[in-house]
């Protein structure tokens, strides 16, 4: 009786690839809804319930706690896989919401704080879903993939806001105070995310990832491994964390362009669409301004998402680098265009198309350098460090931003973000070397 030792064969990917995919699409629309909807009226909310002098701070907290969030969604993800790190965060952005409901029937100001803090899980799930569609895809086919996932919170995002008042006006038959009923959708959005993924994220694309590679590298199966996703990864990858994270990123030329261009990007982009409305209200009545704003905003959320697509098919034909130079490009044309529209609407509006362009080109094209120049053992972690850089960036992007507008004004502070985008010019322009990470775990 003979024995048949061979290695069994490969999985075909493609089938998981593809069902994945369609997953995070479906689950981004309802991530997206949950999001946008509670954005649209947390302003006014907090001004409600804490005062017109904190709401800002308030919606700042939503921001800060995504990027805060991203360090333990991405350690679950680095020792167990994408779904359980998934499934968190939308969790925790659900009983963020639920306490927002909470402080606005009680007054509470700390809870509110605190429920916006944890709010910030959806965004956080919604931008690691991103990381999630590259893992099993196609090398000439990652830019495109990831921007499908990221194009997909587009369609809530833009219907989410126009469902608000039909949402507040479904919970006051409940009993809940007016502007919470948004919260409360948010919460069930979140919570239905989660279970779906939960449920059908199966086989985990990142777990899948790790054991192709270490098939690949000749890696022998450990005993066990099937039940135990540590396994699937390099030794000790489970506990990587940021600081580790950050020594990979520094020695790799490909990771640090990626991170860069992602924070970079942002961090324009926030700044100067943060101050745009301000801005349009110089010139316009308070009966013009809410319209004229909505118009030119549109504009701005069309530009980062509509044509990500687009964006990602450039990414895998041009290349990642050629693309965030172009992002670039488009990040200072922006800055020069709306920096010297002075009152003219129609010229701003184009300058905050621009600068949405820019952003989708740079988070892209970013994104998916990251994603490929570093080894899958620690991909979570070094993903969860780019997200964490980003969310701070844009947060202090956002928190300066308001002085440089009162301090210098509008144009000041459109040319102290394009002088930010300089040292990414110089990143990128550097040559990066082709490298095979999964062949060096």
């Amino acid at each position: 009786m003979t024995v048949d030792l061979r290695a069994p064969a490969r999985p075909d990917v493609a089938p998981i690839q593809r069902r994945t995919l369609r997953l995070l699409f479906v689950t981004q629309i309802i991530g997206g809804v949950g999001v946008a909807i509670g954005i649209s009226v947390g302003a006014l909310l907090a001004a409600r319930v804490a005062g017109t002098a904190v709401a800002g701070l308030a919606q700042s907290c939503g921001v800060v706690g995504a990027a805060l969030l991203a360090v333990p969604v991405t350690r679950i993800m680095n020792g167990h896989g994408r779904r359980p790190g998934l499934v968190v965060a939308y969790l925790i952005g659900a009983v963020g919401a639920l306490l927002v409901v909470l402080a606005t029937v009680t007054g509470g100001v700390p809870l509110l704080f605190l429920g916006m803090l944890l709010f910030g899980g959806g965004t956080a799930a919604n931008l690691q879903a991103r990381y999630t569609a590259v893992d099993l895809a196609e090398p000439a086919r990652r830019g495109r993939q990831l921007s499908l996932v990221v194009w997909a919170t587009t369609i809530g995002a833009v219907a989410a806001p126009n469902f608000a008042a039909l949402a507040d006006g479904f919970t006051r038959g409940w009993g809940l105070p007016s502007l919470s009923g948004p919260f409360a959708f948010s919460a069930v959005a979140f919570g239905v995310a989660a279970v779906v993924l939960l449920l059908l994220l199966r086989p985990d694309p990142l777990l899948t990832a790790r054991r192709l590679a270490a098939a690949d590298a000749g890696t022998p199966p450990v005993a066990g491994a099937a039940a135990s996703p540590v396994t699937d990864t390099a030794p000790g990858a489970r506990r990587v964390g940021m600081r580790a994270a950050w020594r990979v990123v520094r020695g790799r030329p490909g990771a640090r362009l990626g991170i860069a261009a992602v924070a970079v990007g942002h961090l324009v982009m926030v700044a100067v669409m943060a101050m745009t409305p301000v801005r349009l209200g110089e010139s316009h009545s308070d009966a013009d301004v809410l319209r004229v704003v909505g118009i030119v905003l549109s504009l701005h959320i069309a530009g980062m998402y509509a044509l990500s697509p687009v964006v990602g098919w450039l990414t895998d034909r041009l290349g990642r680098r050629a693309v965030i130079l172009g992002g670039v490009g488009m990040l200072l044309a922006a800055c020069a265009v709306a920096g010297t529209a002075g009152h003219h609407t129609p010229r701003l509006s184009v300058g905050l198309a621009l600068l949405g362009l820019g952003w989708s080109a740079t988070m892209v094209a970013g994104s998916t350098l990251l994603s490929e120049a570093v080894p899958s053992g620690v991909r979570p972690s070094v993903q969860g460090l780019s997200d964490l850089t980003m969310g701070l960036a844009g947060a202090g992007a956002a928190a300066a931003s308001g002085f440089v507008m009162r301090l210098a004004g509008y144009p000041t502070l459109t040319l102290l973000a394009a002088i930010a985008v300089v040292p990414l010019v110089a990143l990128a322009l550097r040559r990066v070397p082709p490298t095979a990470p999964d062949e060096e775990e």
